[in-house]
């Protein structure tokens, strides 16, 4: 009996080490399948009418239905000097387009594999860009939104981890770039005036912000409590584009630190699920005074984000992330040690068809760039 025993524990110890091994050639050979793939993806989202949708659709069709990489749009009504009325087509192809129809769980289909990056050790971005209204938000931050469904799928690959002797932390902080100032979401402004200042560190890779609240995510549900908490502190204000317009890029930042006790490996990854703020031009939100101010940054930031992904693509010496509060937090979550992946978020309706070519167009842009090869920030105890 004893002789058998031992037997079944050498079998099972044999069983443990293939496991742990297993994971280790898992993680080489998904992050080579995601370098194939492009460490930088955008990906357009149109989201349904509305019954507070009061004009008429625009004409949106999507050429390709097998690849689901096209969007076709009818641009504005044009009359020559004969008076003859026509429409000019305009086509855009990014790595995948949702139709009105798809919901958030087969879009989250698709940003799963960047989830995985993150606890394999990567720095990860998924950011939602497009007009007020396109569905940003709901996109990120609803019940079934891509914040949830990624804290409840990190939740489960832990527990799986588990086996394959990986230990892993959870830290989550919220905050929003407003008016080119951060501000701590999941601390109400109470007037201190502690101010938070970013800090990297350049040998990690990885990003620390001074005097900002940081909560131990144990379960799901402490993940649903900071969004409530978020969403309440969240610069929130009317333009004329919309009524209940977000003024603010919102950041949720997720610092995951796994460490494995049979191999002595240890990672740290970081996933910013990113919600920008409203892309309006001035002349179409009409906006005054202190909305004015708002748009105008907004505008700066978004901007200085297209100039980052731009400079990356050139393979430039130098990058301006300083330019702007946004692209400055978010430094090592853009540049050739990390994965992004874009949202473009678009409105079927005509009367947002300008906002729309922005938008498209903007996209467009960031698509045609290539940027280098992801390093994941993984060392073995007791190493450098």
């Amino acid at each position: 009996m004893e002789a058998r025993l031992r037997e079944a524990l050498a079998a099972a110890e044999e069983a443990r080490q293939k496991l742990v091994k297993e994971e280790t050639e898992r993680r080489v050979l998904f992050n080579k399948y995601q370098e194939l793939k492009g460490n930088i993806r955008v990906m357009c989202r149109v989201r349904p009418s509305t019954d507070d949708d009061r004009s008429e659709q625009a004409g949106i069709s999507y050429p390709d239905e097998k690849t689901s990489a096209e969007i076709l749009l009818a641009g504005p009504e044009e009359r020559s000097s004969l008076g003859v009325v026509s429409r000019k087509n305009y086509p855009f192809e990014f790595d995948r387009v949702f139709t009105p129809a798809v919901k958030n769980e087969e879009i989250f289909g698709e940003i799963s594999q960047l989830v995985q990056s993150a606890l394999d050790g990567y720095n990860v971005c998924i950011f939602c860009y497009g007009q007020t209204g396109s569905g940003k938000t709901y996109t990120m931050s609803s019940e079934d939104g891509m914040i949830p469904r990624a804290t409840h799928m990190i939740y489960d690959t832990i527990t799986k981890l588990k086996e394959k002797s990986w230990e892993y932390t959870m830290e989550g902080s919220f905050v929003e770039v407003y008016n080119e100032e951060l501000n701590d979401l999941l601390t109400p402004n109470d007037g201190s005036g502690r101010r938070l200042e970013i800090r990297h560190d350049d040998s990690r890779k990885q990003t620390n912000i001074v005097n900002c609240k940081t909560v131990q995510l144990k379960s799901a549900s402490s993940v649903e409590e900071i969004l409530d908490e978020a969403q309440k502190n969240r610069s929130v204000a009317a333009t004329k584009a919309n009524e209940r317009s977000s003024r603010s890029h919102s950041v949720f930042i997720l610092k995951l630190v796994g460490e494995n006790a049979a191999t002595g490996e240890r990672c740290e990854g970081t996933l910013n699920l990113v919600d920008l703020a409203g892309s309006e031009r001035l002349k179409h939100s009409q906006a005054e005074g202190d909305r004015m101010r708002e748009t105008q940054n907004i505008n700066k930031s978004l901007s200085c984000l297209g100039d980052v992904i731009e400079a990356l693509g050139r393979g430039s010496s130098h990058i301006p992330y300083r330019n702007s509060k946004l692209t400055h937090l978010l430094q090592y979550s853009l540049g050739g040690n990390s994965k992004t992946l874009m949202f473009v978020m678009v409105s079927p309706m005509e009367t947002h068809l300008k906002e729309t070519l922005t938008s498209l167009r903007f996209a467009t842009k960031v698509h045609n760039t290539h940027i280098g090869t992801a390093k994941a920030t993984k060392k073995m105890k007791g190493g450098d």
